[in-house]
């Protein structure tokens, strides 16, 4: 067992805990503190953010599982959307990967940064798309599948920050928009875990105990630990001030891709 696994307990109670409270988390949260911790680990700097990318889907998989269950349970998933976007999805996030497998460190590095400062600036904001438009048909869901997968493959995230805006300005309740987003993590996780495991598989230069892009002794306990720790963020969602904690958590995030790329571009860990 790696010495850092009480760094990787932390990482999941942090991330569990947000994604509970704030309905965020995911890649935004794991992607650059693994990217950290992997380099202090004394991973090579060409493969840790193909490795955080991996470990931080596989870890999605299992917590968009729980979330998926509890939103069905209370009637918030279209699943005629979440079946004519999934196809979409899944070639999408799949055919993302092999690109992140084939880009730079850095290069991923600054799309992830870009990214996240967008999710940033849209939390400060508070910017809500007013609702346009109906549903696509089909092949339009499929084909907005096509670019959400493909971007949340190279963020490692469930898409909600896509999904979400999409159908609010298709006429979808804030509720259903978020009970459908979930179910569609499910789909984005899946492809992109096994994406990342092929293209990482026999790559040379990795550390023991992975699978593909994926590290094991990782990815175990920040399952476990955000498991256990997203329903008290979700009881606490109730009582706490979420607008207020979702501008806190933006320019957390904001600091924490300033240090990944710190990290990333040359300064030590």
């Amino acid at each position: 067992m790696t010495e850092f696994w009480w760094a990787y307990l932390l990482l999941g109670t942090f991330a569990g805990f947000l994604a509970g409270l704030l309905g965020v988390g995911g890649g935004a949260v794991m992607v650059p503190i693994l990217t950290t911790i992997f380099l202090a680990e004394g991973f090579a700097k060409s493969e840790v953010l193909h490795l955080a990318l991996g470990t931080s889907m596989a870890a999605i998989v299992f917590t968009s599982i729980s979330s998926l269950r509890a939103h069905h349970a209370h009637g918030a998933v279209l699943w005629p959307v979440v079946r004519g976007i999934t196809p979409g999805i899944l070639l999408g996030t799949f055919g993302a990967t092999f690109i992140a497998a084939l880009a730079p460190t850095t290069w991923l590095a600054l799309f992830f940064a870009a990214f996240m400062s967008y999710v940033a600036v849209q939390m400060l904001l508070n910017i809500k798309p007013k609702p346009h438009r109906e549903l696509p048909g089909v092949l339009g869901l499929s084909t907005v599948g096509l670019g959400i997968g493909g971007i949340s493959a190279l963020v490692a995230i469930g898409g909600g920050t896509m999904s979400v805006p999409f159908m609010t300005w298709c006429n979808v309740k804030a509720q259903n928009a978020i009970g459908t987003s979930a179910a569609i993590g499910l789909p984005i996780a899946l492809a992109g875990s096994i994406g990342y495991l092929v293209n990482g598989w026999g790559h040379p230069g990795l550390p023991s105990m992975t699978l593909g892009f994926v590290y094991l002794p990782a990815l175990a306990p920040m399952v476990v630990m955000s498991m256990l720790v997203a329903p008290v963020g979700a009881r606490l969602a109730h009582r706490l001030p979420v607008a207020t904690l979702k501008k806190i958590f933006a320019g957390l995030l904001v600091a924490l891709v300033a240090r990944m790329l710190w990290s990333v571009f040359g300064g030590q860990v």
